[in-house]
């Protein structure tokens, strides 16, 4: 039996074998980091998770297309003066609420609808895309998950080494705080690299580098409240500081002064958001108060802001899903199918009138539609339902191959059709 000590330092070699040989440059900033996954497999990973991270956080905005080309516009401007301007770059925006932005890996970006409102000018915009085409061009997805390879690799050894001890409990456990901790710590330091040369990004393409300034002490301002106003996923991944104003400010000496801020052309490109701003507010009273099972109020709240903006679909798909809760299936599938014909790109709206098909029996119609869900996006859900539709219609070798993969997705929804399979072949 390998002793604890060994245990430790063949954990510790295999460790530091691991970061010798997974060196590389940092494209922005020029030091050595991390990295086990190659540059096309990082590319890859981008546009793969691209279109499911976007399915999954509400899809694209549609009200007003415009707003997307000037986002679009005010980043691949930014992208063209970056350390890697040849990656891929896209920018969308995205139909939240809450007030967020990211970046995958190759310079696939998103920001949240959310956030646009609560900027002032262009070259705030410009500050929070510089800050996220940094995360991509310094390649900081790739040292993320290479830092968590080598701490699998690492706590693998221990484990295996200590699973007979009394102790091994224990060292698991201490072994995942110290990664958390690890990479909480990786997390911020790539924030501040993104913060400072994000704002050499704003300068080399014209801006006003006290946007980035402004941009944080508006941040600090809002986390006071942050746990009323929704900021909280913003902060978590984002999180603001005084320290951050200051680097930011240290940072504008050694840039260029002037810039432009284009305030007329940011608030003419989010005029439409602000116009809507109210039926939004109303769309999110709606998801509290549903939350809370208040469906009665959630409904005249979800009507109120369709009239507000008739266009927006997710208010016709709240509705569908405050009328199933009531067991109203048929109003609900007609609020769906006003959802699938405003935004038919989105997954959950053709999941849910599929859902709803189902429970009226219309299993062609069914069928159809979760199929249809599933080519934007697979969802145990999806699955399971069809895995219903299937069995109901006599169809048990369809049936089981839907259940096995929701299965498949563990959770409550995983036990179900764990249930249904073992009905299918008589072990339940």
């Amino acid at each position: 039996m390998i002793s604890r000590n060994q245990a430790f330092f063949a954990a510790l070699a295999l460790t530091a074998t691991s970061i010798l040989s997974g060196c590389v440059t940092n494209p922005v900033t020029g030091e050595q980091q991390l990295s086990l996954i190659s540059t096309q497999q990082e590319l890859n990973l981008g546009q793969q998770q691209y279109p499911i991270n976007q399915q999954q956080q509400g899809g694209q905005y549609t009200i007003d297309p415009s707003l997307q080309e000037y986002v679009n516009r005010v980043g691949q401007k930014l992208a063209r003066v970056s350390d890697q301007p040849q990656l891929p770059y896209e920018f969308v925006v995205l139909n939240n609420s809450v007030p967020n932005a990211w970046a995958l890996p190759g310079g696939k970006i998103a920001i949240n609808r959310g956030l646009l409102v609560l900027l002032e000018d262009e070259a705030e915009l410009a500050a929070v895309l510089g800050h996220e085409i940094v995360h991509a061009a310094a390649r900081h997805s790739a040292t993320a998950m290479s830092q968590q390879q080598v701490l699998g690799a690492g706590l693998a050894v221990l484990g295996a080494a200590t699973k007979e001890s009394a102790y091994a409990d224990l060292i698991s456990t201490g072994s995942q705080l110290g990664g958390s901790a690890y990479i909480a710590r990786y997390g911020r330091s790539n924030e501040l690299e993104s913060d400072e040369y994000g704002m050499k990004y704003m300068a080399a393409a014209g801006y006003d580098p006290q946007g980035a300034v402004r941009l944080q002490r508006k941040f600090v301002e809002l986390s006071k409240g942050r746990q009323s106003n929704g900021l909280e996923a913003l902060f978590a991944s984002h999180p603001p500081s005084q320290s951050r104003v200051s680097a930011n400010i240290e940072h504008s000496k050694s840039l260029p002064k002037g810039g432009v801020t284009n305030r007329d052309a940011y608030q003419k490109a989010i005029a439409q958001l602000k116009r809507d701003a109210d039926a939004y507010e109303n769309y999110d009273d709606a998801l509290n108060a549903a939350n809370k099972k208040q469906f009665d109020t959630a409904l005249n709240l979800v009507r109120k802001a369709q009239k507000q903006q008739p266009k927006e679909a997710s208010f016709f798909a709240l509705e569908g899903d405050l009328l199933a809760q009531k067991k109203l299936f048929d109003k609900a599938h007609q609020a769906y199918d006003r959802a699938v014909q405003k935004n038919p790109a989105l997954f959950s709206h053709w999941l849910k009138r599929g859902m709803a098909s189902a429970q009226l029996n219309d299993y062609t119609a069914a069928e159809r539609d979760l199929n249809r869900s599933l080519r934007y996006l697979e969802t145990a859900y999806a699955h399971f339902y069809l895995g219903e539709v299937y069995e109901k219609q006599g169809n048990k070798q369809s049936a089981f191959k839907h259940y096995e993969t929701a299965a498949g997705a563990g959770g409550e929804i995983g036990s179900k059709a764990q249930a249904r399979m073992q009905a299918l072949t008589g072990k339940g």
